[in-house]
C-alpha cells in the first residue's frame, strides 16, 4: 500500500514539494493561475521530478460538475484498483480570511474557494485529507464559525484533528502561523486500525515555539550597506536570515537578480534600520533574527538587512525554506513570482506534515 497525493489549490507546489521529497507520488495538480501552473512545472522538471499522470487542471469547481465528478472518480478508482489509498491537499487561497486581507470570509470569491475544496472531498470522499489556510480561519470569531462548519459537513464521514502549526517549529526561518486540519476517512480508520489521536502533529517539529521567541534576539540596529555584523550568542542560528541565504548561496542562483528597483524611495528605504519590522510596509529584515511572514501582497515592501534594496526571489525562496534547486522561470512575471512565494507554504512545514501522514498511516513509501 502506498500514499498518492492530488493537489488542489497548488500553485507553485512549495506544499507538494515537501511530500514529493518524502517519495509521496503527486497524481494530480489543479491550479488556476497559469503561471503558477507553468512555474510548477518549470521547477519540477529541472529538479527531476515526474509530470503528475493524471496530468494538470484549473477551475476545481470544475471537479463539481457531473462530468468533472466521473473524471475525478475515475482517477481514485484507479488508485484504488492498484491497491493505494489516494490523499486530498490543499491550501484554498486565503486572502478573505487573513487578517491583513479585506475580511470578506465566506462571501469573498477566494473563501468560496473553501467550500468548493470541502465539496469535493465530500464528493469524491478520498481515504485522507489535509486542509491548509490562514490563522485568521481559526482565531477571527466570524471566520471560526464558518470553519467549525466546514467541519462538521466533513465529520459525517471523516476523524478529524487540527493544529495551528508555525513555520518555525520545523526549522524554517520564518514567523508563519497556519492552520492545519487533517482527516482520514472513517471506513478506513476501521480496516487499518487506525486512531486519530496516534496522529502526533509534534512529531516532527524540531523547536518549540514559546523557547524559539524567548530567545534574546537583537533589536533594530543601525543600517549600512555591506555592514559585518556577527551572529549573537544565544539564538539558534539556523532560524535566521542570514544562515538560510548562505545556505542556499542566494546571491548565485538564477533568481538572485529577480528583484524590484524603485523609481523613488531609495532615501526613504536606507533610513529604516536594520530589523525595524514594526510597520505594514518597508520592513527590513535582520541577519540574525528569523523573517516575519513572507507576505508580499497589499503594497508589503520587505528590505535586505545590509543592502540598500528589496528582497529578491532567489533570498524569498530561501526564507520559505525550499532547498536551492528550486527555480522560478525566466520568463514570469515579477510580480507573479513574488505572489507565489507569499501564496506558498513553507517547505520544510510541508515535509514535516508529510512525514507525519507517513507514520500515521504506518508506511514507507
Amino acid at each position: 500500500m502506498a500514499l498518492r497525493i492530488f493537489s488542489f489549490f497548488s500553485g507553485s507546489g512549495f506544499l507538494d514539494l515537501g511530500f514529493e521529497k518524502n517519495n509521496f507520488r503527486v497524481d494530480l495538480v489543479n491550479e488556476f493561475s497559469p503561471a503558477f501552473q507553468g512555474a510548477y512545472r518549470y521547477a519540477r522538471k529541472r529538479m527531476g521530478i515526474p509530470e503528475p499522470r493524471f496530468g494538470y487542471s484549473r477551475d476545481v469547481n470544475s471537479y463539481l460538475t457531473s462530468e468533472g465528478k466521473k473524471e475525478l472518480a475515475g482517477y481514485v478508482d484507479t488508485v484504488h484498483r492498484e491497491g493505494d489509498l489516494v490523499g486530498f491537499i490543499g491550501g484554498p487561497p486565503c486572502p478573505d480570511f487573513s487578517v491583513a486581507g479585506k475580511q470578506r470570509g465566506r462571501d469573498g470569491d477566494n473563501g468560496k474557494l473553501s467550500q468548493s475544496y470541502v465539496d469535493v472531498i465530500l464528493s469524491q470522499k478520498p481515504d485522507f485529507f489535509l486542509f491548509e489556510n490562514v490563522k485568521g480561519l481559526w482565531r477571527t470569531a466570524k471566520h471560526r464559525a464558518y470553519y467549525n462548519e466546514l467541519k462538521e459537513s466533513l465529520a459525517q464521514h471523516y476523524l478529524l484533528t487540527d493544529r495551528l502549526c508555525n513555520a518555525l517549529e520545523f526549522g524554517a526561518p520564518q514567523d508563519r502561523d497556519r492552520i492545519l486540519l487533517f482527516g482520514v476517512r472513517k471506513s478506513v480508520a476501521r480496516q487499518l486500525h487506525l486512531d486519530i489521536d496516534s496522529f502526533d502533529w509534534k512529531s516532527h517539529t524540531l523547536y518549540d515555539l514559546n523557547d524559539v521567541k524567548g530567545r534574546p534576539w537583537p533589536s533594530a540596529e543601525e543600517f549600512g550597506v555591506g555592514s559585518d555584523r556577527p551572529a549573537p550568542t544565544g539564538i539558534p542560528e539556523e532560524l535566521t536570515v542570514q544562515h538560510w541565504f548562505e545556505r542556499n548561496d542566494v546571491q548565485h542562483l538564477p533568481n538572485a537578480e529577480d528583484f524590484f528597483t524603485p523609481k523613488a524611495g531609495l532615501a526613504r528605504m536606507e533610513t529604516v534600520q536594520e530589523g525595524d519590522d514594526s510597520r505594514k510596509s518597508y520592513k527590513r529584515l535582520h541577519r540574525w533574527r528569523y523573517s516575519p511572514t513572507v507576505a508580499y501582497g497589499n503594497n508589503e515592501v520587505h528590505l535586505h538587512p545590509y543592502l540598500a534594496r528589496r528582497l529578491s526571489v532567489a533570498e524569498a525562496l530561501a526564507l520559505q525554506s525550499l532547498p536551492a534547486e528550486f527555480v522560478l522561470p525566466p520568463d514570469m512575471s515579477l510580480s507573479d513570482k513574488f505572489k507565489t512565494v507569499g501564496n506558498g507554504v513553507p517547505f520544510l512545514l510541508a515535509s514535516g506534515i508529510a512525514r507525519t501522514i507517513k507514520d500515521f498511516f504506518n508506511v514507507e513509501q
